[in-house]
């Protein structure tokens, strides 16, 4: 595969664009913060490839590179270009460069070859015909990290992932991982549940959270992840939701002060990657990028909840307003009816996510 002149060239007008609407340069990843991706080569590895027979594969990631989801990222390019002995070169474009999940998505499907693979949302392949991967989303379904990881190495996720490509999106699923469980956090103060109601709370235009927020009493408003944080500053929306290390590293917290703990769902992650970009690889290459998939997969197990602790902390520190829900039935009756609906014709593939608790 040819390096994509095209995607540097657009990246770097996008980097000027966004710079011009104040957004803040992303720190380097927090190294003590996380294991450490491995950087020494194999004795076995190939030899370094010329600089002018690499691959490069652009790879979209919504978030600074000091998140959960962008160590995940590094780790997984630093993995491949071990295994490859530098003949694929993981080109990661973070901080919202190449749009929000929804502009990224529409970039490859559409074709073109400018964006090769991205970290997305499980849910993010919903509004293109994911039926499955919708599951993931639901609220209240993962009782626990241990219940997601279940899910994450059985066979059932071999199954999710390989959805895209099986209906013909030209997209497939590498590896799943997490950012932790997601909370509402809002501009003004609540105590519960009912504070929520009547609330403009941002979504993504995804049909299950638009339902979870209308089950709230609140109003799904539509606004770009990287719009997020000028929405909440100037009212055009009252609150949102994220896991807790995202909610910091974006700097949510300058904007809208109050976190409840709700973890309404947790924060499943996949990376994907294009059918074209996939089929360009020779069998070895595509092994190397499995394996890396499997290792950055682990890598963001042992990171994410451990990091997620340390944020927390920082947060109760730093005078966040961090409401605690010490019972979430009133929470999981708002979800019913939503999640009847949404399993409609899956009840028995949701049961089994559910069964391996």
């Amino acid at each position: 595969m040819k390096k994509k002149v095209l995607s540097v060239l657009m990246c770097a007008a996008m980097v000027a664009s966004m710079a011009g609407c104040g957004l803040k340069t992303p720190e380097a990843p927090a190294a003590n913060n996380a294991p450490a991706a491995s950087s020494a080569a194999k004795a076995d590895a190939p030899a370094p490839a010329a600089s002018g027979d690499a691959i490069t594969l652009v790879y979209a990631e919504v978030n600074p590179l000091d998140t959960i989801v962008g160590q995940t990222g590094t780790a997984f390019k630093e993995k491949v270009e071990e295994l490859s002995g530098g003949q694929i070169i993981i080109d990661i474009q973070h901080s919202g460069v190449l749009g929000d999940e929804a502009a990224v998505l529409d970039t490859m499907l559409g074709g073109g070859g400018t964006i090769d693979m991205s970290r997305i949302s499980a849910f993010a392949l919903t509004s293109y015909g994911g039926q499955k991967s919708k599951l993931l989303s639901l609220p209240y379904t993962f009782v626990s990290r241990e219940h997601f990881w279940n899910f994450a190495n059985s066979d059932l996720a071999a199954e999710f992932l390989a959805e895209p490509s099986e209906n013909g999106s030209g997209v497939r699923g590498l590896f799943y991982g997490e950012e932790g469980f997601r909370h509402f956090f809002c501009s003004k103060e609540i105590t519960d549940i009912t504070g929520l109601k009547g609330m403009k709370i941002r979504v993504s235009n995804d049909p299950v959270m638009n339902g979870l927020v209308e089950g709230l009493g609140a109003t799904p408003t539509v606004v770009a992840f990287n719009e997020l944080y000028s929405a909440l500053q100037t009212g055009v929306v009252d609150a949102a939701e994220q896991p807790i290390a995202n909610y910091k590293s974006n700097a949510f917290p300058e904007v809208a002060s109050t976190m409840i703990l709700d973890g309404h769902t947790l924060g499943a992650i996949q990376v994907i990657m294009t059918d074209e970009a996939w089929n360009s690889l020779t069998a070895e290459q595509q092994g190397w990028i499995v394996e890396a998939g499997k290792y950055a997969s682990d890598f963001n197990r042992q990171l994410s909840e451990g990091a997620e602790n340390e944020v927390l902390e920082q947060l109760k520190a730093e005078g966040v307003n961090i409401v605690e829900v010490a019972d979430v039935t009133p929470w999981q009756e708002a979800t019913k009816d939503l999640i009847a609906e949404q399993t409609k014709g899956l009840e028995d593939l949701y049961q089994q996510i559910l069964d391996l608790q």
